[in-house]
């Protein structure tokens, strides 16, 4: 049995290559640091979504059998349609207070596997289908302190899972990305199409992936819509996507034997006359990773494996170095190999971005169950935060704290916004910039809804013992979808710690 999610529920949400550039590369070392923060948060965290007040929803499946985490005294679930255990008094859900390094259990009803999410204005989180009893659910969450989950008493129309072995299709989980002109960029297998879902139709196509290898599910690659630039006459909008495994490789993991994962990359200005895709080698071979847009607009390439394909048991060889990308860089000097987790993150990882700058990684679970001994990969119960390098102490001095406007500010579309911020150290105006990141509801290496806006910068101007800058908010809604988001001063590349904003 394999997990997928449809078209239609993306929608609802918003290789050895021929002509491949500079591929005898040079890769720069990396640092950063990596932190055991939960030795066990009593499940898999196979989905996560960050919310507003600093607290993640985390979940995995109601069918994996009893957790390592109890609901509170009192609750079960009590499900005749449930596939492994019809009571439980286990939790499948948890939300993780960051500022606290927290824990509390949730109680999720039906199975979420596979489903998908998106964070509504008012922050809260809109989570939909599943598997088995959960897929036509729909459910949600607020980021109310002591909240729980909610199913609401009108479902989906059409189920949003499909129960059936995948085979080779390798066109589940597409890719899709909110284009600046309100169309969707939709990538799947080795294909992408622009579409306007208003209308329901197809109004371009673009060139196949050089070299025809596959990117989705069960050959999984990710993929990222690089940073949006307001700054420029015309924003330009540019996909990249990283990895995934040969055509063929599903079946073979089937039959034991562990294909190399993918070692290329491909952008493509998906606005252009006449796009067409530029690639380039990385430095690991991956399959399953994630991509996680960075507040300095530079992209982390993180967890996965180097052989086989997304499914169960099917990956081999963990990847356990991230691997940074610096999409400004000129093509052979843009991968940066950073430190090595010791935690295997494989088949049912998520990382996420919060607030301060780290990335959050939890989950990896291969088996149908939870299953800890005796298996290549054991259930992975553990909660990390790799800390990129710019958090490093070598770069107090460059970091910016901002000072105003306070955390949770609501903005208007097209608003012009003074931001005042400190800076230890000198300051270089060249180097300024101010950016927002919509936090991604991230599963099956994909980050839903991801997104990251360059308003401004350049030139500030010292007031009393703080720097402003003054930047204007986007003026559209299919620029930047309505609702929370984290806005950062970047110094240097050096992020400051993000506000929460809300634009609307």
């Amino acid at each position: 049995m394999s997990t997928t999610l449809t078209l239609s529920c993306l929608l609802w949400h918003l290789l050895f290559i021929a002509g491949l550039h500079h591929q005898n590369q040079a890769y720069a070392a990396g640092g950063g640091q990596w932190t055991l923060v939960q030795n066990s948060i009593g499940i898999a965290a196979m989905h996560m979504q960050l919310l507003n007040n600093d607290r993640v929803v985390i979940f995995d499946r109601t069918d994996f059998g009893l957790s390592n985490i109890s609901l509170p005294s009192g609750k079960c679930r009590n499900d005749s349609n449930e596939m492994a255990v019809k009571i439980d008094c286990t939790a499948h859900s948890v939300e993780y207070d960051v500022l606290a390094n927290s824990v509390r259990p949730l109680m999720v009803q039906t199975d979420v596997w596979c489903s998908s999410g998106a964070v509504a204005v008012d922050g809260h989180l809109i989570q939909t289908g599943g598997f088995n009893d959960g897929d036509h659910v729909i459910r949600t969450f607020y980021p109310c302190g002591n909240c729980d989950w909610n199913e609401l008493a009108l479902g989906l129309l059409a189920r949003r899972c499909q129960t059936n072995d995948a085979g080779e299709e390798n066109n589940l989980y597409p890719f899709v990305h909110l284009n600046v002109d309100g169309n969707l960029f939709i990538f799947a297998n080795n294909r992408a199409i622009l579409l306007d879902y208003t209308k329901n139709v197809v109004v371009r196509t673009y060139p196949s992936f050089p070299g025809g290898d596959p990117r989705n599910y069960p050959s999984t690659g990710s993929s990222v819509l690089l940073p949006l630039n307001l700054g420029q006459p015309s924003t330009e909008a540019e996909v990249l996507i990283c990895g995934g495994a040969p055509r063929g490789s599903y079946g073979q993991a089937k039959g034991g034997k562990f294909v190399a994962a993918l070692n290329s990359c491909g952008r493509i200005k998906i606005n252009d006359k006449s796009p067409t895709w530029a690639t380039e080698i990385m430095p690991l071979a991956r399959v399953m990773g994630d991509m996680i847009l960075l507040p300095n607009g530079h992209v982390l390439v993180i967890n996965g494996a180097a052989a086989g394909t997304a499914g169960w048991e099917y990956g081999r060889d963990p990847v356990l170095s991230p691997v940074l990308y610096q999409p400004d860089n000129p093509i052979g000097s843009r991968f940066e190999i950073q430190n090595p987790s010791t935690v295997p993150r494989v088949y049912h990882s998520t990382a996420i971005l919060l607030r301060d700058g780290r990335i959050l990684v939890g989950g990896s679970n291969p088996h149908v169950y939870y299953n800890f001994t005796g298996v290549l990969y054991p259930t992975e119960l553990r909660l990390e935060t790799f800390s990129p390098t710019y958090l490093g102490l070598e770069f107090n001095n460059l970091r910016p704290k901002i000072v105003s406007p306070n955390s949770q500010f609501k903005v208007k579309y097209g608003q012009k916004v003074v931001v005042r911020f400190s800076v230890p150290g000198a300051l270089s105006n060249k180097g300024i910039a101010v950016t927002m990141v919509a936090p991604s509801f991230t599963t099956h290496s994909f980050s839903m809804n991801q997104r990251l806006l360059v308003l401004g910068g350049g030139k500030s101007t010292l007031v009393g013992s703080t720097y402003q800058v003054e930047i204007t908010m986007p003026n559209l809604g299919i620029i930047s979808p309505p609702g929370y988001y984290l806005l950062f001063v970047v110094h240097q590349d050096i992020p400051s710690e993000g506000i929460w904003i809300q634009i609307q």
